[in-house]
């Protein structure tokens, strides 16, 4: 009785052994493991659709989203994803939730294992799509290492998206949408936008408590903006002008030659902030824009765009 009990426990404990250890074979845990497991091995250099696969260095990801201010409380899209490496690091270095698209099945298949090998699947993805096709507008933060032609093409999707989302990219620009931030890392670089919102046009501005009222112009191509301010029968330029996502800021002189800098956001029609004066006491202000936007031809898909998008050029 006892030899019997014995044996069946020896058998238990071989049974165990061996699902644990086809388990433990079956887990990926390194790059090779993935390689193997999905029978595809990229190499640096070769061709995608519209673009080569060279991977970004590990230590430009890192820098790429913390520039960007990445936090546990974002979403980030990384397009053309490529092994994942972009999307893996947003979840496992700053906690965000990270979505990958990539065009290629076969590198989708080695991404998605590396997203099992890195534990990171409660927050990465990675699927297969296009980028000119796939909806990317909820991200608060869009990653890419795309050729310069490819970034102009997408920045008027960028654009579009609501004000103050980061868009970090490596090595190549938007053209005249020029950066707010640059950094090089290993010869590399990285870029920082931030999505402006839209202030073109006229608006009327309001000092709490009956005090100071006074109109503002505003001419904008991207995040440049400038204008001229009137207040009473005064008309000036705007000084400093300064737009960053929805923040604003810009300075003028009063009827009395008081310096006055308005500091705000822009919600929509409406921008909320606070008037300052040396010497005096912030006091908050109020803007609504008078009448339709101004017009945005920067906003707008370039011409040579049409392609990608399965329309002719005009």
């Amino acid at each position: 009785m006892t030899t019997v009990f014995h044996d069946a426990r020896l058998a238990l404990a071989a049974a165990v052994g061996v699902a644990f250890l086809a388990t433990a074979q079956a887990q990926p845990r390194t790059r090779e493991d993935c390689e193997k497991a999905v029978g595809y091995s990229p190499s640096s250099g070769q061709a995608g659709k519209d673009v080569v696969w060279v991977p970004t260095p590990d230590a430009l990801v890192s820098r790429m989203l913390r520039m960007a201010g990445t936090t546990a409380n974002d979403y980030v899209v990384d397009l053309g994803a490529g092994d994942g490496k972009i999307a893996i690091a947003a979840s496992k270095e700053f906690g965000a939730r990270a979505l990958g698209i990539e065009y290629n099945p076969e590198m989708v298949k080695l991404a998605q294992c590396m997203v099992k090998a890195a534990g990171a699947e409660g927050k990465t993805r990675v699927v297969e799509g296009d980028i000119f096709k796939e909806d990317f507008s909820r991200a608060d933060i869009v990653t890419a290492y795309l050729l310069p032609e490819l970034n102009l093409c997408i920045r008027h999707r960028l654009l579009a998206m609501r004000p103050g989302v980061r868009v970090a990219a490596h090595d190549f620009h938007m053209g005249d949408w020029e950066p707010d931030e640059t950094a090089e890392v290993e010869n590399h670089a990285a870029y920082l936008w931030h999505v402006p919102a839209r202030v073109g046009g006229k608006w009327s501005f309001r000092e709490e408590g009956g005090g100071l009222q006074f109109s503002v112009t505003l001419e904008q191509a991207f995040q440049k903006i400038g204008g001229e301010v009137v207040v009473g029968k005064t008309r000036r330029q705007l000084v400093g002008a300064h737009l960053r996502g929805e923040e604003i800021r810009f300075t003028f002189n009063d009827e009395k030659g008081v310096q006055r800098t308005l500091v705000g956001k822009v919600k929509g029609g409406e921008i909320a902030g606070e008037l300052r004066n040396a010497g005096q006491l912030d006091t908050a202000v109020t803007g609504r824009r008078e009448g339709a936007p101004g017009p945005a031809p920067w906003a707008e898909m370039l011409p040579q765009c049409g392609k990608y998008y399965g329309k002719t050029p005009a």
